[in-house]
């Protein structure tokens, strides 16, 4: 089972369009790039961290007095999302795509 697993890896490792799709994902080196990443995965967690209790306020303000009942159920779960705090997942992530975009040889 091991040789198979590693046979597979070898394949898709060795594949043009494997390789041709990971460099088309891979982040830019050039100042676009980091913006990219830092505008989408630090700046909300800055933003939640900043403002996180008038933020849910707001948010319960709207998902009481909305009348759509759609609209009530997405401020309620924005309320959650503000209410839980800054992801670290996210910020993790954003780390990842950095190292991986601006760390790497190629």
């Amino acid at each position: 089972m091991r040789e198979k697993i590693k046979q597979i890896h070898g394949k898709i490792e060795q594949d043009p369009r494997v390789r041709e799709a990971v460099n088309s994902i891979k982040p830019k080196k050039s100042i676009w790039g980091i913006a990219s990443i830092v505008l989408f995965f630090f700046v909300p967690e800055i933003v939640t961290a900043l403002w996180q209790e008038p933020l849910v306020h707001w948010s319960h303000l709207h998902s009481i007095t909305e009348p759509v009942a759609v609209m009530r159920k997405m401020y309620s779960m924005l309320e959650e999302m503000f209410a839980s705090g800054v992801s670290w997942v996210n910020i993790g992530l954003g780390i990842l795509f950095l190292w991986w975009g601006f760390a790497s040889r190629t």
